[in-house]
């Protein structure tokens, strides 16, 4: 079975950058933004679903999955997104197992932004958050999505708080320094998490 580091953070601390170094150390990335996009791609039965459910408007003319005006609908009305999470959480998860079962590195991220709402945590030998102040995560995130400070504040309100994904936390990298302090705190965590595979291996 493979040994599964489960790696999330809020909006905007840095997640990717982080999976991105793993990945170049040659460890294999399961990433969940990935796996919602895959089940809602033409011709997937989500993506009918989606467009009866708030209308054709949410189509492009490509026949594609508008994900903006999608983001802007749901995370405005809490009812909105627990009908999105119930219909895609499944499918996702579905396609997540799959993809961490055939997994051939030494060991496997799972990075998910929402991984311990979704209780992701469950099939995860270690927990890895990316950790920054929120002030943080809103500069970050506006000046990369060209997203108001209201839309950012509302996507974090939707996530998990930072106290309570740190409490669910195996690992912490502060991710408030220097690409260096990042490398570093990466190259740390793989020989750690080198070891805790081989260990389990042997189990």
């Amino acid at each position: 079975m493979t040994f599964v580091v489960g790696l999330t953070g809020g909006i905007g601390s840095g997640k990717s950058a982080v999976s991105d170094r793993f990945a170049a150390l040659g460890i294999e990335i399961v990433d969940a933004d990935v796996a919602s996009r895959v089940v809602v791609e033409p011709g997937q039965p989500a993506l009918q679903a989606i467009a009866d459910h708030f209308g054709p408007e949410l189509i492009t003319a490509e026949g594609a999955l508008d994900r903006s005006a999608l983001r802007h609908k749901v995370f405005a009305d809490d009812a909105e997104r627990d009908w999105l999470q119930q219909l895609l959480h499944p499918l996702i998860n579905a396609h997540i197992a799959e993809r961490l079962g055939s997994a051939e590195s030494a060991y496997a991220i799972l990075a998910h932004p929402i991984l311990i709402e979704t209780g992701q945590t469950r099939i995860c030998d270690r927990v890895l958050v990316v950790d920054v102040p929120e002030s943080v995560q809103v500069e970050r995130t506006m000046s990369r999505d060209n997203n108001t400070e209201e839309q950012v504040r509302n996507i974090m309100a939707a996530q998990a708080s930072r106290e309570s994904r740190l409490a669910a936390a195996d690992d912490v990298i502060v991710n408030d320094q220097d690409l260096e302090h990042l490398d570093r705190a990466v190259t740390r965590l793989h020989s750690e998490y080198l070891a805790a595979a081989r260990a389990k291996d042997t189990q």
